[in-house]
């Protein structure tokens, strides 16, 4: 069965920091591009970060560059969110999916989503 699966949500402070992890079952990640949405209640789920197949070229939302940063380690089948110097604002459910390249409309598969809660 191909799934993906999400870790390292939390609760943390303004100013902290968080590292989400996204690992898959059933298939290898560096076949697809690995992109990080979130969403909010009553909201779109939206991209926030996506790591290209080939080259691992990172592309970020606006509101996010300089903040957050993706990476992939294919020996591990991993791809990592770091978030530093979280706001209120990146309060979401976060989910990684699979795509075959960044910015697709379409994604292969998707996470169950962890819960990132930016609180004081």
């Amino acid at each position: 069965q191909f799934q993906l699966v999400e870790s390292g949500g939390g609760l943390v402070q303004p100013g902290g920091s968080l590292r989400l992890s996204c690992t898959a079952s059933g298939f290898t990640l560096d076949n697809y591009a690995i992109g990080w949405f979130r969403q909010v209640p009553g909201e779109e789920r939206k991209g926030v970060s996506c790591i290209s197949e080939s080259d691992s070229i990172p592309y970020y939302k606006d509101s996010v560059k300089g903040r957050f940063t993706i990476s992939r380690d294919n020996a591990k089948n991993m791809v990592y969110l770091q978030m530093n110097s979280l706001k209120f604002e990146d309060t979401a459910v976060y989910y990684c999916a699979a795509g075959l390249v960044c910015g697709a409309h379409h994604q292969e598969y998707w996470g169950q989503g962890t819960q990132v809660t930016v609180s004081s």
